[in-house]
Order: C-alpha cells, then sequence, then structure tokens
C-alpha cells in the first residue's frame, strides 16, 4: 500500500498518511464534475466521452442522463437546482428538479463561448465558470471551429444576465478549475497548459483585480496529472489536481502534500453525511478518500432542506450508557445506524466451536448456541447486510496441524493444542453450516482471542471505509467481548446484538452481556439492527 507524501508535517492534519483510495466503480471512460446533494445524500459524476451523466450512492453506480451533451463541471444554487457545464452545446446550464432547463450562457459579444468547464456559485447567487476549448476536441467533446480567439473566465451576476469576461483575453491557454477561499474574497484558477494557479482578489463589484501566481510547476516527466479540477477545504488549503493524484497548497502557496491515486485524477469534491470524505473522479473510475478536513462552505451546503444535512454530524449509534441493564439486555429504541459506515463481523462460528461433535462440544457451546438461535439470527443479519452494502466479515480461527507459533500461555490456547481444535483444512476449522463465506464477504484468520490481534481486520475496515462494527458470533464472554474492548480502544463504535452470540452457557453470556459489553458497545439485538440500518 502506498503512503501519502507529507512535504510538511501540517499535512498529516488533514489525511492520515496511510488513509486508503476505495475504488467505488469501474469501467468508465474519463470522468469528472463531481457534486455532492446534501439534502439526497448521493454524489453526480459526469463521463464526457461516454456522454453520460452517473449518480453514486450507498446503493453503488447508477445512470441518470444520456445523453448528457458531454457535461463536464457541476455545482448546486443555493435552491440545489443543478448548473451544469455543457462541452457539446457550449452552454451553462441550470436543470430544476422538475426537469426544466434553463440556459444561463451560450454566447460572448454575440459569438458561442468555446465550452464552460467547471463552475462555482458566490454567495451573493454570482456564477463564476472558466471557458476552455476542450470542448471543441474530439473526445471530450463535439469537434468543431472555435468562434472566440481567446479563452476565458466569466461572471454571471446574481439574478442573471450576459457573462462578464473577468480576465485578460490572453491571459490564460486552458484555465480550467476555479474556486473561492472560505472568506470569499479571492478566486482561484487554474491553467492546465501553464500548469500554474492565479489568484485574484474579488472586487466590490464582483470582477477580478489583477492576478497573482500562487503556484507554478505542478507537471511531471514520470506521472501523468495536470492541473484539472480544484477545491478549497475549510482551512484554506487548495486541492488541485495533479502528477500522481492531488497536490495540496497552503493558503500561502506552499505545496505541503500529495495524495497518492492509482489513476489520472480528473477531479474532487467533498460530501458524505459529515463532509469528510474527498471524492475523486478519475479515468476510468470512482475513488473516495477519508480527510480529516471537510470544505470551504458553499452556499448549496447550506440550502434550504439541506442545512441539516450540511451541517450535522454523522449519525452514530446511542451510546453504550443508554442501553438499559434489565434483563432484556436491548439498546434505546428508535437509533439509526448509517449503512454506508457499518460492517459486520461473524466471528469463530466454526465446526469446533459451536457444533456437536466438534472439539469444544463438551463445554456445552453446542446447546448454548442453540438455545441463543445464534446461527440462524446471524445468518439472517448477514443477509440484510449484504442487501444493505454492509459487508460481511467472516473471522476464523484457524491454526496449523500441532498450533505451531501459538504460544501456550493460558488454558484456552493450551486446549486448543491438546484437543487438536480448528486444524486448517479440517471439518472442525470450517464454517458452520448457514454462516459460509459468500462471494463479496472477506474472510480474516486469527490465533488468538481478539480478530484485531495479529490480524488484518483493521486493514480491511480502513479499506472499506467503515467505523461502526457490529460483532456476532462465539463466545460471548471470551472473543466477542475482547474484540468489542479493543475496538472500542481504538475508536470505532462497537454494536453486539446479543442474540447472534453465544458462549458455553446462558450465566456466562448474561454476566458478560450485562456488565463487561455494556461498557464498550451498544447491545442490543438482530431486529433492532435490522431495523437501525434501514435508511
Amino acid at each position: 500500500m502506498t503512503t501519502h507524501t507529507a512535504i510538511h508535517p501540517q499535512f498529516a492534519d488533514l489525511v492520515d498518511l496511510w488513509a486508503p483510495v476505495r475504488q467505488l466503480g469501474s469501467g468508465f471512460e474519463f470522468c469528472e464534475g463531481p457534486v455532492w446533494h446534501p439534502r439526497e445524500q448521493h454524489l453526480l459524476f459526469s463521463d464526457m466521452p461516454g456522454d453520460v451523466r452517473r449518480r453514486w450512492d450507498r446503493g453503488g453506480v447508477q445512470e441518470v442522463r444520456r445523453p448528457a451533451n458531454k457535461c463536464n463541471g457541476m455545482t448546486y444554487d443555493v435552491e440545489l437546482d443543478l448548473i451544469v457545464c455543457e462541452h457539446a452545446t457550449s452552454s451553462l446550464i441550470r436543470e430544476r428538479p422538475d426537469g426544466r432547463r434553463e440556459v444561463l450562457a451560450s454566447h460572448f459579444e454575440g459569438m458561442e463561448l468555446n465550452s464552460p468547464n467547471d463552475v462555482v456559485v458566490k454567495s451573493d447567487g454570482a456564477i463564476y465558470f472558466s471557458d476552455p476549448w476542450y470542448g471543441r476536441m474530439p473526445v471530450f467533446g463535439v469537434e468543431r471551429p472555435r468562434q472566440l480567439g481567446f479563452q476565458g473566465v466569466y461572471r454571471i451576476p446574481p439574478g442573471g444576465g450576459e457573462p462578464q469576461l473577468l480576465v485578460d483575453r490572453y491571459l490564460f491557454d486552458q484555465p480550467n478549475g476555479l474556486c473561492f477561499c472560505p472568506t470569499e474574497d479571492r478566486l482561484f484558477v487554474n491553467d492546465t497548459v501553464q500548469h500554474n494557479i492565479r489568484v485574484f482578489k474579488i472586487l466590490p463589484d464582483g470582477r477580478l483585480g489583477p492576478p497573482r501566481l500562487f503556484a507554478s510547476g505542478i507537471v511531471s516527466a514520470s506521472e501523468p496529472g495536470v492541473p484539472d479540477g480544484m477545491k478549497c477545504d475549510a482551512q484554506g488549503n487548495l486541492w488541485v489536481t495533479g502528477p500522481g493524484g492531488v497536490w495540496v497548497y497552503s493558503i500561502g502557496g506552499e505545496l505541503i502534500g500529495k495524495l497518492r491515486v492509482p489513476e489520472l485524477v480528473g477531479n474532487l469534491t467533498w460530501g458524505g453525511p459529515d463532509w469528510r470524505t474527498l471524492f475523486l473522479t478519475a479515468t476510468h473510475s470512482l475513488y473516495a478518500v477519508d480527510t480529516k478536513v471537510g470544505p470551504r462552505p458553499e452556499p448549496y451546503m447550506k440550502a434550504r432542506g439541506g442545512q441539516a444535512a450540511a451541517s450535522r454530524p454523522a449519525e452514530t449509534p446511542a451510546p453504550a450508557a443508554a442501553v438499559s441493564r434489565n434483563g432484556a439486555n436491548k439498546a434505546a429504541s428508535g437509533y439509526r445506524l448509517e449503512a454506508s459506515r457499518c460492517a459486520m463481523l461473524i466471528q469463530d462460528m466454526q465446526n469446533d466451536v459451536v457444533m456437536e461433535g466438534g472439539a469444544f462440544a463438551s463445554s456445552g457451546s453446542p446447546a448454548h448456541c442453540k438455545e441463543q438461535n445464534a446461527i440462524g439470527n446471524a445468518a439472517r443479519l448477514a443477509q440484510a447486510a449484504r442487501s444493505r452494502g454492509i459487508p460481511v466479515i467472516h473471522v476464523w480461527f484457524v491454526v496449523e496441524k500441532g498450533a505451531p507459533g501459538v504460544t501456550m500461555n493460558a488454558p484456552l490456547f493450551e486446549g486448543l493444542a491438546d484437543a487438536n481444535a480448528l486444524v486448517r483444512g479440517t471439518w472442525g476449522a470450517a464454517a458452520v453450516p448457514g454462516l459460509e463465506a459468500l462471494a463479496g464477504d472477506h474472510i480474516v484468520e486469527k490465533s488468538r482471542m481478539s480478530a484485531w490481534e495479529g490480524t488484518r481486520l483493521e486493514t480491511v475496515l480502513k479499506a472499506l471505509g467503515r467505523d461502526i462494527v457490529i460483532v456476532t458470533g462465539a463466545w460471548t464472554n471470551m472473543s466477542i467481548e475482547h474484540t468489542a474492548r479493543t475496538g472500542a480502544d481504538k475508536g470505532y463504535f462497537m454494536i453486539v446484538p446479543e442474540d447472534a452470540c453465544s458462549t458455553m452457557n446462558a450465566e456466562w453470556h448474561t454476566a458478560s452481556v450485562n456488565y463487561a459489553l455494556q461498557n464498550v458497545a451498544v447491545v442490543t439485538d438482530v431486529d433492532a439492527v435490522i431495523d437501525a440500518t434501514a435508511g
């Protein structure tokens, strides 16, 4: 796994240097224009060569418009109407939810614009956009002659009107990405051909003052990538596509770090319930990476009906203190779990552990597993989880014959070796009937009680972007409790549906559920978890 590059120590305050870049979808031609809907919680992005607009949400990727006039950059206005740069029509468009389409700009001084490329909306309602001529080239647009002899940056005044040219006609070769600083008194514009970023002071009338070179040399002979999409975070740092992924500059223009991405990145935007997911549109794929910082607050993030979604933290489970301590051991009702943050563990549900004829059958574990209906309940929860995009992770205790490498420092491990239990390839180590790993599930092997100790569990969770862990399996007072304790220490939200867990007898199970687990997890049942993840 490749680490991101911290050129200055402060970059680690913006993103974990080992944060995985997750692939959310692939097989596209060239992705661009990502924008997050604060109310409906989905991402729109464009594929110019494919002439299609797509949507991503926790259910996956789907097409929403084809043909799409080879659309590129997109944003929302404060009413959550979609503002779209169209290459094929050389127009800037407003699309309303009811399907109405309004042309905001298509000509300047009686001549067609080149091809609006990227767009931002200021708090006063003014719209700023760049106009290179990529949309008149093959593949990325419709090949045709240019009418304008220059590539500019424009402003549409609040309330509409003719586009105003804001820059010298020959300042830019190909103006591309643009964004405001957090205070909206400066506009940044990059140039793909010149490999630089300029910054302009915004004057009281909304026009631009003289340019100043902010950053240059955003190019590499060894790695693909050029200045294209660009966003400003809440602290004023500038994130711009570049060689190898995304280059990040401080507000003073110092290059402080690079985000490493497997493909050439065309654009980026923040989204997710807490605005801490950075979505990256690349050549053939859509990626996401978690960050420690969010975006500069855009007007649409505070749109009517979108305020709560833009500002609230991601939904989290009820705290352990809210869990009842009566005999039912159920979590407080009405809580919700964001399915896109959840993962389900099925731990130690192996023949030797809970089945008659297994190495540990004399412990009473098969009988208690049946009393709890732990296998059936875990299977029902796993089925619901898969249907909601929640990954299922099977944690299996597996050793080689003779248990080499397992320290005999505790009775549990001594008993394991004496019983010749859980040996790889044997019936005893296999998953119990009904809880076999299915296509798309993950398998983590361990040789200690906790699912975390010496395993790749945390690597899998981070790669999947999951921080709410639902723990099921055997044995409640040992493996389940150890896993919940360690997960809580690591900062994960731990959920234990106790009717999908079992141990040697009901007394030990109840003691663990009522005392130790109450302090480190939300203790609940399978039906409550299914309801909580329903959306």
